[in-house]
């Protein structure tokens, strides 16, 4: 069987030829005689690759030196405590721009350490779009300021930044990092699980200001503490050896195409063409405004909970596959990840337009 074009949300497509090289490696990787699974993370040959994966990110991202870069584990989800955990140090307050499902869940974990004001959101809409800000609402003494870059489920996405001033802006960017173009030094604390545009599932990556390191909340445990990793260089203990070894061929990968400024324009181009479509559809509808539309997932609908599930089965059918929307949304929803290739965007679009003729 030829591979599909899979637009699950995660985890997500991997590049093709990242495939490739950790299949070229998985028995043995390059003449350490053994697989980087059955590598010691303590070996001469596993710190080079850790070493080389942090150089990279640094590298594409424009990390500055006053970050440190972590691998960790425990997916965005712990980061959720961790970051309270970590950053409430004065006031035990934050402020938080609800948008959606994961800054439902940010909001539950900070509350059991401090207090959440939430500044601004969209639930009165199905978080179908980005609030507008008003710095009035803001916290002059918020030990951080919280965002969910990207919302995977509803398929929104910050296009301006918030302007917090002294206060650390803090970033889950779980579903759009090394997607475009960003000014680390804007944020405090990014982090992102690896499942979408990294890697595997099963590493965590952390970038975070060294300034904001080592002032952990008492109750902190030892692994919950940033100052922990960053003192050993995500070495504390065995951290996802194999997952940390594909984003290092990913990084590569992200090289090669040209650097984020490639990888941004093409992101652009594959959204364009799905967004087009649907605006022109007599079928199909976006659900969010063309103002804060996510470049990595895209929502729509027909409006018809039969007709969904029928383009979900042909599209499978056709080698499109997991475009079934989250159960909170409903419809359908294709994650157009840097991996997913313009081609598998064009099929998209060509199908979408065949189901219609036929159904319209």
């Amino acid at each position: 069987m030829s591979r599909v074009f899979n637009f699950s949300a995660g985890p997500a497509v991997l590049p093709e030829s990242v495939l490739r090289t950790a299949a070229s490696e998985l028995l043995e990787y390059r003449d350490s005689g053994m697989s980087v699974m059955e590598m010691s993370h303590r070996s001469r040959d596993y710190e080079a690759i850790i070493q080389d994966a942090e150089r990279l990110l640094r590298e594409i991202m424009g990390i500055p030196e006053q970050y440190s870069v972590l691998f960790l584990q425990g997916g965005a989800h712990l980061q959720f405590a961790m970051v309270p955990l970590n950053l409430f140090r004065g006031s035990k307050k934050a402020d938080l721009v609800h948008t959606g499902a994961w800054t439902t869940r940010a909001i539950a974990e900070a509350k059991k350490y401090g207090t959440v004001n939430i500044v601004a959101s969209s639930e009165d809409a199905n978080f179908s779009y980005i609030p507008k800000l008003d710095t009035k609402a803001f916290s002059p003494d918020a030990d951080y300021f919280y965002i969910c870059s990207n919302n995977t489920i509803e398929g929104t996405r910050f296009t301006v930044w918030p302007d917090t001033g002294p206060v650390p802006l803090v970033a889950d960017m779980s579903s759009n990092i090394l997607s475009e173009v960003m000014d680390v030094s804007r944020f405090g604390v990014i982090f992102a699980g690896s499942q979408k545009n990294v890697a595997p599932a099963g590493v965590t990556i952390v970038i975070i200001r060294k300034d904001l390191i080592g002032a952990a909340m008492e109750i902190t445990p030892t692994m919950l503490d940033y100052a922990t990793h960053a003192k050993e260089n995500s070495l504390y203990n065995t951290p996802p050896t194999y997952t940390i070894y594909v984003a290092k061929l990913v990084f590569e990968w992200i090289m090669e195409q040209g650097g984020l400024p490639a990888i941004e324009k093409r992101n652009v181009e594959k959204a364009n063409l799905l967004y087009d479509y649907l605006d022109e559809s007599t079928l199909f509808k976006g659900t969010v405004p063309r103002e804060d539309r996510s470049l990595m997932n895209i929502p729509f609908v027909t409006g018809s909970a039969a007709l969904d599930d029928a383009f979900i089965t042909a599209a499978a059918k056709n080698g499109l596959v997991q475009l079934k929307g989250h159960r909170s949304v409903g419809g359908m929803r294709a994650s157009i990840y840097n991996a997913m290739p313009v081609e598998g965007v064009q099929a998209l679009v060509e199908f979408m337009k065949r189901f219609e003729a036929e159904n319209a």
